[in-house]
């Protein structure tokens, strides 16, 4: 029975181990070789020269590795340098799969070149040390694994803060200029002249427009959230999505995680520069959404909310002035032309009005005259049927 943990497995291991080292310059050119099959190395920035000599330096220091022994600084060494391998294989934009696939090679063109060395008597020998071999390997790609996510997550959190540096920059200027607009969209990776959607909204709304931002950035889906918050408000933005070939489209497509937040929306902005105009816009119609609303809203959907509201700040309210001109009506006569006002007002027809009501188109023609005398609106006048459309907003 052989005993591989004798003096004289150990002196043929070393042996082994020896020849390795000697073999760094073929091991490095079978790794580089290899790697570069792997196409986001293949079209890095990262040069055949330089994956050469790292490999080389790796299996140098994985062979030390191997030599068994109490621990001591090669062990240290070793996991430093995985660290700052990792580090810049991460500043240098290689995914993390192609890192994984990588790293992988380590084992087994390590393990190769071994059986291409070893003598058949040396087979038991290399089974006890199997172990050993994948520990160090192993140990050595967690390692530049771990610094690979490390780096990856400072260099989010480096580019987040810029952008968000940028950002608040453009939506602290009230009329940004071009300049400002073409620095912000290099910071954000999208063109100044982009179209834009953009959301506004506070409270409870607001948080969970922050939720989705962190949501949508996480994956990198089909859309790109930008993030912005000032004064209790929170916004977003995102660059619209191409139109496809033959699509045509009166109102971009908004993000389906936005769909059912109660917030203020412009569907289109044209170019970064219109993003604080739109903001100001979204920020309007969110003080606008009402208990029941259950989704954006847009000016629209919402235009005659916002000439209404403008009309109260401006001491005009509509609504009171109709409710004292009807002050006359007795036994549901307010009600009945309210109703047929408001049926015709959506359709402008008397005929589709009157089978609506399951009335007599002269009953409704009696009706509107009779609103008319009141209210002193005639509905066929389209200025002064907007006075009743923007009243009973």
């Amino acid at each position: 029975m052989h005993n591989f943990q004798s003096p004289g497995a150990e002196f043929r291991w070393s042996e082994l181990v020896d020849q390795l080292e000697g073999r760094l310059d073929i091991l490095a050119q079978a790794f580089t070789a290899r790697v570069r099959q792997i196409p986001e190395y293949g079209e890095s920035q990262v040069t055949v020269l330089e994956i050469r000599d790292t490999a080389r330096e790796t299996f140098r220091r994985l062979i030390h590795g191997l030599r068994g022994g109490p621990e001591d600084t090669a062990r240290d060494g070793l996991l430093a340098f995985a660290s700052d391998l990792g580090s810049k294989r991460a500043r240098a934009g290689i995914p993390p799969e192609s890192l994984t696939s990588a790293v992988r090679l380590d084992f087994s063109i390590l393990w190769a070149d071994l059986l291409e060395i070893a003598a058949p008597e040396d087979a038991g020998l290399l089974a006890s040390r199997v172990d050993l071999v994948w520990r160090v390997v192993d140990e050595f790609a967690t390692r530049t694994h771990m610094s690979y996510l490390t780096e990856r997550v400072r260099m989010a959190q480096e580019e987040s803060s810029i952008q968000r540096e940028f950002i608040a920059r453009l939506f602290n200027q009230s009329t940004p200029s071009a300049e400002t607009s073409s620095q912000v969209g290099s910071a954000l990776g999208i063109g100044p002249d982009s179209r834009c959607g953009l959301v506004a909204a506070s409270g409870e709304a607001g948080a969970r427009l922050r939720t989705s931002a962190t949501q949508f950035g996480s994956g990198q889906r089909r859309y790109k959230l930008f993030l912005h918050e000032s004064g209790g408000n929170t916004y977003l933005f995102w660059p619209l999505l191409p139109a496809r070939p033959r699509e045509t489209r009166s109102v971009p497509p908004l993000p389906p995680l936005l769909a059912d937040i109660p917030c203020g929306y412009v569907p289109e902005v044209h170019g970064l520069r219109g993003l604080p105009a739109a903001a100001r816009t979204a920020e309007s119609l969110a003080a606008l959404l009402r208990p029941g609303d259950d989704g954006p809203l847009s000016a629209d959907a919402a235009w005659t909310r916002l000439a209404q509201q403008n009309l109260q700040d401006a001491g005009l309210d509509l609504a009171a002035q109709l409710e004292e001109d009807m002050a006359e009506c007795r036994g549901g006569e307010r009600e009945r032309l309210t109703e047929t006002v408001q049926h015709y007002l959506s359709t402008g027809n008397i005929t589709a009005t009157a089978e609506q009501l399951f009335c007599h188109r002269n009953t409704i023609l009696n009706r509107l005259n009779r609103f008319e005398e009141l209210t002193g609106i005639d509905l066929t006048v389209p200025t002064q049927a907007a006075r009743l459309v923007v009243a009973w907003a």
